[in-house]
């Protein structure tokens, strides 16, 4: 019940996939600065203004105590699952070098179609190591490039950029001082470049007293408005992917 009041469905792990598709949105308007106007395949993105993200929970790493490949289902607001995300890399980084490794992020759709690659190369997530923050490069479809998501620096508040293929700034990203949610949601908003306008929002919902003791599983909501660039909205699929690194 706490959940559907906040936005979150009440949706389980695993949950049926669509029987159907979405119909897609014709409307995407040109005037806006955030625009990038590259086409993605897929049928649901365009009509979403609520994405849910649900990282899976690895029981063979609870019980052994150690890091394993994330995994997420991403969902639209009635619960559906419209993508399946798995993290691609090597157990020695994840065991030694944790949030700093390198690793893919490979996205398919239902039918098992890859539809989104995104590449982290190793880096920092330190505010005091402003030369080598987080950076995404984010393919759609696989292999060419449209988008990539850079963390900036800000000794207070995490802030990230989505950027157009060009590597030119689109929007905003910019959170909280504190982002580990303990006994309440956190959310980022998702800002135009000079952070005068919010047009969306993007929250790390509290999962629980017993999930955070005991996993770090965490569930993301992604609030944007609907005719907001389908490219724009796949990057800001990545964004809790970068969001788990900082806040493990």
């Amino acid at each position: 019940a706490q959940n559907q009041r906040r936005g979150l469905p009440s949706f389980l792990p695993g949950a049926p996939d669509p029987d159907q598709s979405l119909p897609a949105s014709s409307s995407n308007p040109g005037n806006q600065a955030w625009q990038l106007s590259l086409p993605l395949p897929s049928s649901f993105l365009p009509t979403l203004d609520l994405i849910i993200i649900h990282q899976q929970v690895e029981l063979l790493g609870m019980i052994l105590g150690t890091e394993t490949s994330n995994k997420y289902e991403i969902k639209n607001s009635l619960g559906q699952r419209i993508y399946f995300a798995v993290e691609e890399s090597i157990c020695f980084n994840r065991t030694f070098c944790s949030t700093l490794r390198s690793c893919t992020l490979r996205i398919t759709d239902n039918s098992g179609r890859e539809v989104i690659t995104v590449n982290r190369p190793l880096r920092c997530n330190s505010c005091w190591c402003p030369c080598y923050l987080q950076e995404l490069e984010i393919q759609a479809p696989p292999g060419t490039i449209v988008a990539y998501v850079a963390q900036k620096w800000d000794p207070f508040l995490p802030k990230f950029t989505i950027q157009n293929a060009n590597k030119e700034d689109i929007l905003k990203i910019v959170g909280p001082c504190a982002t580990c949610g303990c006994f309440g949601d956190v959310d980022f908003e998702v800002k135009t470049i000079n952070e005068k306008l919010t047009i969306g929002k993007i929250s790390k919902y509290w999962s629980g007293f017993v999930n955070d003791v005991f996993t770090n599983a965490d569930n993301f909501g992604i609030h944007v408005p609907a005719d907001l660039d389908v490219t724009v909205k796949a990057a800001m699929i990545e964004i809790p992917w970068a969001l788990d690194f900082i806040s493990e």
